[in-house]
């Protein structure tokens, strides 16, 4: 075997190698846009997928915002109201401990709030992920529009 390093004897010029071109990393290619049908696939999706929580509807709008003009709209449209429920769990919690310190023990019934919290979001996500699979949008009746 030959060393790939070692140089050739017959070479006039040992010292001199040919440049080398510098490393020059290839430009981020654009995803393609998506086809109607997988637009409305994926922000069906973004409607159900706030059965689960926040994350899949900010994953799927971080992803597909630029590549979908249905998913964009929906995706932000649901992440929106899964960060008013989040918004709503936390209120809830601070308020049920809080009164329940104080009313010792009483106020924890308030608690229960979270459970009805949850089905409100299943329903809403329900009905949404059933608009946009259809290609229609879904606004829902409560939400603070964070995300613009």
């Amino acid at each position: 075997m030959s060393d790939p390093n070692a140089q050739d004897p017959n070479d006039p010029n040992p010292a001199q190698q040919p440049p080398q071109q510098p490393y020059q990393p290839t430009a981020p290619v654009a995803a393609a846009p998506l086809t109607e049908a997988e637009d409305r696939q994926w922000a069906s999706f973004a409607h159900l997928g706030g059965i689960l929580g926040f994350l899949p509807s900010l994953i799927i709008w971080l992803i597909f915002k630029d590549r979908g003009r249905l998913t964009a709209v929906e995706a932000k449209e649901a992440l929106n109201f899964q960060i008013t429920l989040v918004i709503g769990y936390v209120a809830i919690n601070i308020l049920s401990v809080f009164l329940a310190a104080v009313t010792f023990g009483i106020g924890a019934i308030l608690s229960l709030l979270i459970f009805v919290l949850w089905i409100l979001g299943v329903v809403f996500s329900i009905l949404g992920f059933t608009q946009a699979k259809d290609g229609q949008h879904y606004r829902y009746p409560y939400a603070l529009r964070l995300v613009k």
